[in-house]
């Protein structure tokens, strides 16, 4: 018996008081990203958009248009990745227009540093409400970058004397030693990563200033051993690299009215087997303490190029089809 064709469907949605272009993209790249993901057709005539299909298909169309649009009256013109994170999170409860009044944690030289999406929403807001905040996820979702707006809006504001940051000095394919220098030209490299955000959040010569002054610092995580850290703003950085011991020994540094975050990709530990991740470990240790948020950032979350989540999702599947596993487990 043939199944008889489903009954066509219509809908028609206003843009008044936006540039179409602000919506479409230029030459129509947004639109192309739409009809690519979703079926169903849109034309758009003047101030209109007007949506057909199935009746399904429409409804989906139209609950994406209301979204973007709204976004559009948010924020001005969309960029195709505005496009493809709306089509993701369309089921989502709100609307990535939510995300546009959310506050803007720092500026920087470029444009001032907001979450962009609902998981970095969640890590920004558990950055501002807790002490102690791990963000775990791929490269590309903004853990450290956002970690280091925080820490330099928290300075600016004088909520903390200091902003330290660290990272342990394990070789990622690579050996530190056959470079040229003593240990302080060895591991700056090493963290330049670190130094980049910094820059770019304070300038040249205002970083310059308050690293000499040790208002910033930068060091090897072995150098936080032994030490107490005061009111300061502490980031541990490539935490899938850390121990357990050495997570342990970070996390109490902290002294009165210091600070927290850790941050880590338990899908890229360079660590040397046997040894385990501590960033692997702490979480089954510490989950559920009052006071210690773990985010968990996903490949929904990467504000980077568009082919770095393509790339993710790529190396994710691989690992999975191959049965090898994407953290070293813990025992």
């Amino acid at each position: 018996m043939s199944r008889e064709p489903a009954a066509e469907s219509k809908d028609v949605l206003s843009l008044a008081g936006i540039e179409p272009v602000d919506l479409l993209g230029r030459n129509d790249r947004n639109l192309r990203v739409i009809e690519n993901a979703l079926a169903g057709r849109v034309v758009v005539r003047g101030d209109q958009v007007i949506l057909s299909g199935e009746k399904q298909q429409v409804q989906e169309l139209k609950r994406l248009f209301v979204s973007l649009i709204e976004l559009v009256r948010q924020k001005k013109a969309l960029s195709e990745e505005d496009v493809r994170y709306a089509i993701e999170t369309r089921d989502h409860a709100e609307s990535p227009a939510a995300l546009a009044g959310e506050p803007v944690l720092v500026n920087s030289y470029r444009e001032a540093v907001a979450p962009k999406t609902f998981g970095q929403r969640d890590y920004v807001r558990a950055l501002r409400d807790l002490d102690i905040v791990f963000a775990i996820g791929p490269a590309g979702t903004g853990k450290t970058y956002l970690a280091i707006a925080a820490a330099v809006a928290a300075l600016r504001r004088r909520e903390v004397d200091r902003i330290v940051l660290t990272r342990p000095a394990v070789e990622a394919g690579e050996n530190l030693g056959f470079l040229p220098g003593d240990l302080r030209e060895k591991v700056d490299p090493y963290l330049r990563p670190l130094y980049d955000a910094l820059q770019e959040f304070m300038g040249d010569e205002a970083l310059k200033r308050a690293l000499e002054s040790h208002v910033v610092e930068v060091a090897p995580l072995a150098y936080m051993r032994g030490r107490t850290l005061r009111h300061a703003f502490v980031i541990l950085d490539e935490a899938q690299n850390a121990t357990l011991p050495q997570v342990k020994m970070f996390l109490t540094r902290l002294g009165p009215r210091s600070r927290a975050v850790v941050t880590g990709d338990i899908t890229q530990i360079d660590l040397p087997q046997p040894e385990r991740s501590g960033l692997v470990c702490v979480q089954d240790i510490l989950k559920g303490i009052v006071g210690i948020a773990f985010v968990y950032l996903t490949d929904a979350d990467v504000v980077r190029h568009p082919l770095v989540r393509r790339i993710i999702l790529a190396f994710a599947g691989n690992s999975r089809k191959g049965g090898e596993s994407e953290a070293t487990p813990c025992s």
